[in-house]
């Protein structure tokens, strides 16, 4: 398809359902918590999407190689991917899902900060100043809400290193070599990578975390396939399809809607409270999100 100037009926909808899913996949990995140890679903997730992503690459001949300098960085974002998932699984073991939708969704204070530094022509505007210091607010309301809605410090500042985690992931991927690399190549290297890790860490931090299965029902696996499948594989094709059509100026404006979508998830599915501090705090990261990725107009003449 050609390249379109504005979101239309169909990138609109894609662009839906995508925050639609990853707002859900926080509920997900929280029900399938109950079945497996954190760590070892995370291994396994990143093991079985590696397979289907590589299956897609090669059936749509897409570029892999590792000689195009990109080896190094891909490494690195491997073991941030790692690191990221590790910290994010186990926090749903300690908070809750309204609460983890705000830190984890806050990885766009982090990126605007890190490219503030590392990436010419991203330097800290008004505006996104503004932002961050209102999607900053939010996240320091949230964490200052102890009493209320099951969430814990712990999981807090795992949801939080999650989201720096994600943040260092796309930071790499455009100021190294690595943005040599076709999309699917820069996944294949964090799935595999991730799963190197993660595997092994499960079974050696059986005695700390508990054993790699724990309750696991027919049910766990069905919603751990569609993690898998719907999440991982199936929505990083439809991302990047969107890229390759969409304005990603436009696209930014719907950055909010996946924390929205994971607290209204939480709360209706699990029946997670929602505390005034936490609607607030969504609203704050919500609009501080929304102006950090909005991209001005440029002047007509």
């Amino acid at each position: 398809m050609e390249r379109k100037d504005h979101i239309d009926l169909l990138g609109g909808t894609a662009l839906l359902l995508l925050s639609l899913m990853l707002g859900l996949n926080q509920v997900m990995i929280k029900v399938v918590n109950d079945g497996m140890q954190p760590v070892f679903s995370a291994g396994m997730r990143s093991v079985l999407a590696f397979v289907l992503v590589l299956a897609y690459a090669l059936w749509r001949k897409k570029r892999l190689t590792i000689r195009d300098g990109s080896l190094v960085a891909g490494i690195v974002t491997g073991i941030l991917f790692a690191l990221e998932f590790i910290s994010l699984f186990l926090a749903l073991d300690y908070t809750t899902v309204t609460r983890v939708s705000i830190f984890f969704y806050s990885m766009p204070i982090w990126m605007t900060l890190g490219a503030h530094f590392w990436i010419k022509g991203e330097r800290i505007t008004t505006r996104k100043a503004i932002g961050l210091a209102l999607a900053m607010a939010g996240v320091v309301w949230a964490f200052s809400d102890r009493g209320t809605g099951g969430g814990s410090l712990l999981g807090d500042v795992m949801c939080t290193i999650a989201a720096m985690c994600w943040a260092g992931i796309g930071l790499i991927a455009r100021v190294t070599k690595m943005n040599r690399s076709t999309p699917e190549m820069q996944l294949l290297y964090q799935l595999s990578v991730s799963a190197l890790i993660l595997m092994p860490l499960a079974f050696l931090l059986q005695g700390q975390i508990g054993p790699v299965i724990r309750d696991l029902q027919m049910w766990h696996l069905a919603v751990f396939a569609v993690m898998v499948v719907g999440v991982v594989a199936i929505g990083f094709l439809v991302w990047f399809w969107i890229l390759s059509i969409y304005p990603s100026s436009e696209m930014a404006s719907y950055a909010f809607l996946s924390p929205v979508f994971g607290v209204i998830f939480g709360w209706l599915l699990l029946d997670e409270v929602i505390s005034l501090t936490i609607i607030g705090a969504l609203v704050l990261v919500s609009a501080g999100i929304v102006l950090i990725n909005r991209k001005p107009k440029a002047r007509a003449g």
